[in-house]
């Protein structure tokens, strides 16, 4: 099954994580098929904290893909 969910990246105590789509069995940081945007939850206020490719995001779940509990928040958090 495919997953677009999270995948950290960062350093030590300031993580960073890019929204991937991947298979379910892969490891988090593992292979992946595609990197559709990233989450910042340490950006400085002139930094950009969240972007997606909502293209993307429609194409992939259209073929069957599933968002995780914590993307699918992100995606409705910031919809407007």
């Amino acid at each position: 099954m495919v997953t677009i969910r999270l995948s950290r990246g960062g350093a030590k105590k300031r993580p960073y994580y890019y929204i991937v789509v991947t298979d379910s069995r892969c490891k988090r940081d593992g292979q992946k098929l595609e990197r559709i945007g990233f989450f910042n939850p340490m950006a400085a206020s002139n930094e950009p904290k969240f972007q997606i490719d909502r293209t993307r995001v429609d194409y992939w779940v259209s073929k069957g893909a599933k968002a995780s509990e914590r993307v699918a928040d992100l995606i409705a958090r910031h919809a407007a």
